[in-house]
């Protein structure tokens, strides 16, 4: 390589290093051959995450990687005699691996700066495992800003040199002092000293950029990164930024720049010739299991293991469960074993048998099965999966095809309370230093750039929200910006009409896509043969509970990198389903999920109904009406339904219901009946389209997994190729060639939508038994789904609506019978109930609820307020958990004045502190009694809120109302109005009522535009008997936005519509409620016992303004003495009036006209 008269960028920031790089590590190899340069580094800050993705890229383009990473190099390494400086930000250096033993170096280097804890609070190394590591590495020395540019900025010139010795010694020829010409004064004053010192130490120059963006044009957007980092705005002086110089400059520019040091710009080129080795992809390695039997291999040991497993399933489930004869399954697992063996992959079978079996056995609930896995006898026979393959049809050849060598790859679902006692029990099997999580990187989507860039641009907030609410918001398919502003028309007018707007949106667009943060994949888990250290570089994420080691490669690269991934989902239903068997144990019910009967009448009568609210997958009403229009009687019917419900398929749903409903239907060739008849004719699972090749034209099972593969991947040669191993094939056995092609067509169109059976019939089985637990034990059901549900009001509302439909009471918060979660108790009319958790009031905190209820336990129910406030330790309540809980109605059995109770939330504070520091001081006993305990506690003589108010705060604390509805109080207005309730309304509508009043209070409006450009929202109301949803269109939007706000009690006038079983309710006219009542109400007749309560009424009138309604008092002064008295005059009589009223002192009774 000829090292004169070009340049190599030898300092370079990719988006991996965090907030902090603008270029995507892909694109630095494009930009290296743009620029005529062989050659690149990348050097990000403290990391190698993109090192495998960023080599990749370069040999695809041609370009030599040059595998490097910006270390940190701790403080103390040049200041050991300042211990403060251990706490200032690390020194950047640049490390650049020359072989394979360099880039190990650099592997561990970068690992070692995130694992161990340095005073800084960022990843750093010492000097000594600098030196330690040294080893097929070229260090530079970071230039302006690192550590020799810093001490001499500080006028400590001897300490840069002994601190340069130190690295010449330890990189002995391969350390290079680095220069920067930044255009920074600071540059321009260091820079001798860096060239004498490199001069006195007989050591080369480097000239570098240190490169954040790709060009000038980028400067703006980059320093907007950095200010979304720092959390600072642009307009802000003191706060990091960097000039426009960082870009990635051509090297005649460089040259330039550096022509007075032309060596400087040489020696990147013979660095560049030094460096021969890249970060590679290899073969997986699988780690050894340490369950293997004495004296056995793991294939051995894996035979026996699953020989015995199935004897012990075969077994369980006697002559009459088997869906084949015993020798079918026998003969299934041998070639399963066979084909296992021979593909090397025993020991990952023993592995994740391993800790399900742990799982099992602690307890933990593992789900039935996930994905193609579930096909495989070997499986279910070693308990990895709970479903028998042989009675549902399942092929093991769609998970592990010996025509098609690829790793296993078993999900694993557990009850997400306990996954992480699964992970910690694998690591210590394996050793912490084996064992790793693996990393995601967060990236700026299009509406969070908006929201970000228009923040550090100090643009108001509510011109920023307005342009972000125009950006559509779909997680499953995330909208760019670019897509946004081409199909939004008010976005792009925004933009053209306003400079500030398309600023914003110019930077956005440049930040969109980088990423922002790292975290740790939800399921993914490394298990190594060795520690991971040799393997990949390692990171740890300090905000994670675990503590665990995590890999800086992604998933794909992780893979690419050895290791093997397995995966330990948390799936929520299983800990539902757990809490509800907890719950029925503890009422002496035992139950086994894992053999209840698959044909439960009352669990399909329940489906048929499409009562399926809380049932997994089956909840949304969608899937809901799909399960009525299938009649579902069978579980081979949930299968199906989890397969066709899916964009595509789902237009075969209602060919599959007729069908199943008696219309006759044909087979393309009576050959392949058997294997359609399970869905009328219809293809709906790949396992079919592996079959029909299998039986028509004998492809083996391995070679019709291809074929499936071949059709989903649509590759035209392949295809072709296809097409004619199948017509011979068919052809042979009788088919004509006409019948082959066209059942070929049928599949090809197939491909496009095939679902796998394997995971339709193991997520099948988790949906079923969470349809028998709500069918057949319906509180503990509805109790233990609150419980998970309790941090999301939304959900908890549906669950509180469920149980109101089906009559299950629930309790509200009891501060003496509530648990921190919520249980089941008997209700005062001798049924079961749910009562209310603790922990489900907002803003309370679930670990202060359990040490409030353990304080209960230990000393029994609360007696009174001062009861309370001498018992509870103060650390466990603040105000706030005191004013949520009271408002909540939790202290209503000790204090039934809630305004009160609430207004003296800090009177129950410094009670309870005066009586822990009591307590403390020995001079009570902790539960003894004593004075102060039963001293009352003397709380704000005021009188407590109306209904509505009370109501109103208790909406606030638990997110809707418990105790009453505030649509309770409109009962006779109502009635007048003609409203129609919620639970009546789908009954009218199938009746052929198509307009109806309905009338509820808003639990939340969400707001979408269409492809139009308009604007419409969905409402989702309630009422006392439940809730329903209404769809506001934009004109109708547009005349009651003002309305639609939560907790608003609102009448609608709605057309309503029944689309097979689905009601659609479309909003015509929109109104407050309170005004329509006030408009109707004929009026009030009070009953006054004190003549002073005849002010506060007319001060309440005069508030209320003139109506139509009549007043009339009538003084009680004595049995047969009444006498009505009627006001002059017409007024606004409407619920919130009357409510008021009855709270004002010396009225007795208040009654509607």
């Amino acid at each position: 390589m000829d090292s004169t008269g070009g340049f190599i960028h030898l300092h370079a920031h990719s988006a991996y290093s965090m907030s902090e790089g603008a270029i995507k590590a892909e694109k630095l190899p494009v930009l290296a051959a743009a620029a005529g340069m062989p050659a690149v580094a990348l050097t990000d800050t403290a990391n190698l995450f993109g090192a495998l993705e960023f080599a990749q890229a370069c040999a695809a383009k041609g370009i030599q990687p040059i595998m490097g990473c910006q270390l940190g190099l701790a403080r103390i390494a040049t200041d050991p005699e300042r211990p403060e400086a251990a706490r200032q930000n690390p020194d950047p250096i640049v490390a650049l691996a020359l072989d394979a033993r360099g880039f190990d170096n650099l592997q561990r280097l970068s690992s070692h700066g995130f694992l161990r804890d340095d005073a800084s609070g960022r990843p750093a190394i010492t000097l000594e495992l600098l030196a330690q590591h040294a080893e097929g590495i070229f260090l530079l020395t970071g230039g302006t800003t690192g550590p020799l540019g810093r001490l001499l900025g500080e006028g400590r010139r001897d300490a840069a040199a002994r601190l340069l010795a130190q690295l010449a010694e330890a990189f002995s020829g391969r350390v290079a002092v680095e220069l920067h010409r930044h255009g920074l004064a600071i540059e321009r004053l260091i820079e001798p000293g860096l060239l004498s010192l490199a001069d006195a130490a007989r050591l080369p120059i480097v000239a570098a950029n240190d490169i954040y963006f790709a060009e000038t044009k980028t400067h703006e957007a980059h320093d907007a990164l950095l200010c979304i980092a720092a959390s600072r705005t642009m307009a802000e002086q003191d706060r990091r930024r960097v000039t426009p110089e960082h870009w990635f400059k051509p090297a005649s520019a460089m040259r330039t720049l550096f022509a007075d040091l032309p060596d400087a710009c040489d020696n990147t080129m013979a660095i560049a010739r030094m460096s021969a080795v890249m970060a590679e992809t290899k073969k997986p390695a699988l780690p050894i299991c340490p369950k293997v039997r004495p004296g056995m291999s793991e294939a051995e040991t894996l035979r026996a293991d699953a020989v015995a497993g199935l004897e012990a399933r075969l077994e369980a489930l006697g002559e009459a469960g088997l869906s084949a004869p015993r020798e079918t399954y026998v003969t299934r697992l041998d070639y399963e074993l066979t084909v296992i063996e021979n593909m090397g992959f025993a020991g990952y079978f023993l592995i994740v048998a391993d800790f399900i079996g742990w799982a099992k056995a602690n307890k933990i609930p593992v789900g039935p099965g996930r994905g193609s896995g579930a096909g495989s006898v070997a499986a279910w026979a070693l308990l990895i999966t709970d479903l028998d393959p042989l009675r549902f049809g399942l092929l093991f050849e769609r998970f592990l095809n010996p025509e098609r060598v690829s790793m296993p790859d078993f999900d694993i679902d557990f009850c997400q309370d306990k996954r992480d006692k699964v992970i910690e029990y694998v690591v210590d099997q394996y050793g912490y230093d084996r064992v790793a999580q693996i990393i995601t990187f967060g990236k700026l989507q299009a509406k969070a750039a908006v929201r970000d860039v228009g923040r550090v641009l100090g643009l108001p907030y509510g011109q920023v929200d307005k342009i972000a609410t125009l950006i559509p918001f779909n997680p499953a398919k995330p909208v760019t910006l670019s897509q946004a502003i081409e199909g939004e028309e008010k976005l792009r007018q925004a933009r053209d009409s306003d400079e500030q707007v398309a600023r914003l949106l110019d930077i956005a667009l440049q930040l969109e896509g980088l990423y922002r943060n790292a975290s740790t994949h939800a399921a993914g888990v490394v298990i190594g043969r060795e520690p991971l250290i040799g393997i990949v570089p390692l990171y740890r994420d300090a905000r994670t509970e675990m503590q665990m080691l995590v890999t800086q490669y992604s998933m794909k690269y992780v893979e690419q990198a050895s290791l093997v991934k397995f995966d330990f989902l948390g799936l929520k239903t299983l800990t539902v389903i757990e809490k509800t068997l907890e719950i029925l144990a503890g009422q002496g019910v035992a139950v086994d999920i894992a053999t209840i009967p698959l044909d439960d009448a009352p669990t399909f009568a329940m489906l048929r109904k499409g009562d399926a609210a809380g049932v997994f997958q089956f909840e949304g009403q969608g899937m809901r009406d799909c399960l009525r229009q299938m009649r579902v009687d069978r579980f081979e019917d949930l299968i199906a339904a989890v397969a066709l419900y899916r964009p595509g398929p789902m237009a075969n749903i209602p060919s599959y219901c007729q069908r199943k409903a008696g219309e006759k239907w044909e087979s393309p060739h009576p050959a392949i009946h058997h294997i359609l008849s399970e869905t009328y004719g219809i293809m709906v699972y790949q396992e079919q389209v592996m079959q029909i090749a299998q039986d028509l034209a004998g492809y083996s099972l391995g070679a019709a997994d291809l074929l499936r593969r071949a059709m989903g991947k649509k590759i035209r040669s392949e295809m072709a190729t296809q097409r004619e191993i199948f017509a011979k094939g068919a052809t042979e056995r009788g088919v004509s060639a006409e019948k082959a092609g066209e059942i070929f067509d049928l599949m090809e169109r197939f491909a496009d939508y095939g679902f796998n059976k394997s995971h339709a019939a193991a997520y099948a089985l988790v949906s079923y038994q969470t349809a028998w637990l709500k069918a057949n034990h319906t509180v503990a059901f509805l109790a233990a789904s609150m419980s998970l549900d309790m941090g999301n009001t939304d959900k908890l509302a549906g669950h509180m609506q469920e149980a109101a439909r089906l009559g299950v009471p629930v309790l509200p918060p009891d501060i003496n019978k509530s648990a921190h979660d919520f249980v089941v108790e008997e209700a005062p009319e001798g049924k079961p109930a749910i009562r209310f958790a603790l922990s489900a009031v907002k803003r309370v905190g679930e670990g202060a609820m359990k040490d409030l209820c353990a304080a209960r336990a230990v000393g029994g129910p609360f007696t009174s307020i001062s009861d309370f406030t001498g018992r509870v330790e103060p650390r466990l309540l603040n105000k706030m958990q005191i004013e949520n809980l009271g408002k909540a109605g939790a202290f209503d059995a000790l204090c039934a004045n809630r305004a009160s109770l609430v207004a003296g939330a800090e009177v129950l504070i410094r009670r309870a502190q005066s009586a822990a520091e009591e307590r403390e001081s020995g001079q009570i006993g902790l539960f003894g009694a004593d004075a102060q305990r039963n001293e009352p506690i003397r709380l704000p003589a005021i009188p407590d809120w109306p209904l509505l108010e009370k109501l109103a705060y208790e909406a606030e604390a638990v997110g809707f109302h418990l105790s009453a509805h505030p649509l309770d109080t409109y009962k006779i207005t109502l009635k007048r109005l003609g409203v129609v309730g919620s639970a009546a309304i789908s009954d009218r509508a199938r009746a052929g009522t198509t307009r109806m009043k309905l009338a509820g209070t808003v639990v939340n409006a969400k707001e979408r535009t269409t492809k139009t450009g308009s604007r419409m929202a969905w409402v989702r109301l309630s009422d006392s008997q439940g809730g329903f949803e209404v769809t506001c269109f934009s004109e109708v939007l547009n005349r009651s936005r003002e309305l639609l706000v939560e907790g608003r009690a609102i009448l609608v006038t709605a057309e309503a519509k029944m689309e097979g079983e689905a009601l659609r309710l479309t909003a015509q006219e929109v109104e407050s409620l309170e005004k329509a009542a006030a408009g109707i109400a004929q009026g009030v007749r009070l009953w006054l016992d004190q003549t002073a309560a005849v002010e506060p009424i007319r001060l309440l009138l005069e508030r209320e303004g003139r109506g139509k309604g009549r007043v009339v008092l009538v003084p009680m002064t004595g049995p047969g003495q009444e006498v009505e008295l009627a006001l002059p005059g017409s007024f606004n009589v409407g619920p919130r009036l009357m409510q008021a009223m009855k709270v004002v002192p010396g009225v007795a009774s208040v009654e509607e006209l």
